[in-house]
């Protein structure tokens, strides 16, 4: 079985949530922060790479819970190096409350966090 679908899901779905990263790095990069943009598109492209170095089928029976940490560690520091870079909360119009609207971003370690690549294969069989 090809399960393209599945495929397409993880690499398209994970990019999609650094797709602001790589953006607001360029956009740094042209209001001559040179720095703050450089560091973006680092971290930007050590996601993207982490994204494809944990794929579930590289890696068919480890759980996917432990294949997603690595990519929600470099989304959670994402979110705090661009606060960081942006000079706090309170320069971006944040409070530390904003911070529970994350919190849905972690449902797929309760829907499909004890599941491996082989067991959704014979799942769908």
């Amino acid at each position: 079985m090809n399960r393209k679908g599945e495929k397409m899901g993880w690499i398209g779905g994970w990019s999609g949530g650094f797709i602001w990263l790589g953006l607001l790095s360029i956009v740094w990069v042209f209001q001559n922060k040179i720095s703050n943009g450089m560091i973006g598109i680092m971290v930007f492209i050590v996601a993207i790479t982490t994204i494809v170095a944990t794929a579930p089928w590289r890696h068919p029976h480890t759980k996917y819970w432990k294949l997603m940490l690595p990519i929600y560690l470099l989304f959670f520091i994402s979110i705090f190096l661009c606060i960081y870079l942006y000079g706090g909360l309170d320069s971006i119009g944040l409070k530390w409350t904003s911070f529970f609207w994350v919190i849905p971003c972690l449902i797929p370690f309760v829907t499909t966090g004890n599941r491996t690549w082989d067991s959704n294969a014979q799942q769908s069989e």
